[in-house]
C-alpha cells in the first residue's frame, strides 16, 4: 500500500472510532430521567365502560307498512308519475337551462310564448306543451315569464313536481 494511501486510511478509521466513542457517552441525563421517572408512583387507570347486551327485536308485520316498500307523500302508485306513452316534443331535449324565452305574442284568446334553443332557432309554444329534460309542462305564458312545472325524481322511488320559469332574456 502507498504511503499517502496508508496515512488516509488510518485517518479514516481513527475519525470513526472517535465518533463512536463520541455516541457511547452522554447519556447520563436520559439515565438520571428514567431513574426519576421509575421512582413516581403510578396512576390509576380508569374501568373499563360496562358492555349493555344487545336486545334484539322481532318485527310483527300485522299493520305495519312492508320496510322495503318506498315511504313518503307521492310515494307509490297513487303519486305523481311523468306520462311514459306520448310523443316527445323537440324542446324536451334540451336542459330546461339551456333555454331563453325571447318573446311572446297572442292570437284571439290564445298565449304562445318563444322560446330559443340552444342551437339558436327560436320555436313556438304554448300552455300545455313540454320543455325541458324533466317532463316540463308549461301551465302559464304572460309577458315576463313561462311558468313550467317538471316532474322530478324525490330519491325515494316516487316523483314531486317542481315549479320552474323561463325570463324574459334582456
Amino acid at each position: 500500500m502507498k504511503p499517502v494511501a496508508r496515512k488516509i486510511s488510518i485517518g479514516i478509521a481513527l475519525a470513526a472510532t472517535l465518533g463512536l466513542a463520541g455516541c457511547s457517552g452522554g447519556q447520563s441525563d436520559l439515565q438520571q430521567w428514567i431513574e426519576e421517572t421509575k421512582k413516581k408512583p403510578g396512576g390509576r387507570i380508569a374501568p373499563l365502560p360496562e358492555v349493555k347486551p344487545y336486545e334484539s327485536y322481532i318485527y310483527q308485520p300485522g299493520a305495519m307498512r312492508s320496510p322495503f316498500q318506498p315511504q313518503g307523500p307521492n310515494a307509490g302508485i297513487g303519486g305523481v308519475r311523468p306520462v311514459v306513452r306520448r310523443n316527445r316534443e323537440f324542446l324536451e331535449a334540451f336542459p330546461l337551462d339551456t333555454l331563453r324565452m325571447v318573446g311572446t305574442f297572442k292570437v284571439g284568446k290564445n298565449s304562445y310564448g318563444l322560446v330559443q334553443s340552444k342551437d339558436g332557432l327560436v320555436h313556438k309554444v304554448q300552455p300545455g306543451s313540454y320543455v325541458g329534460q324533466n317532463d316540463g309542462k308549461i301551465t302559464e305564458i304572460t309577458a315576463s315569464k313561462i311558468s313550467v312545472t317538471e316532474i322530478i325524481p324525490d330519491g325515494l322511488g316516487g316523483y314531486i313536481e317542481r315549479p320552474a320559469s323561463l325570463a324574459l332574456a334582456d
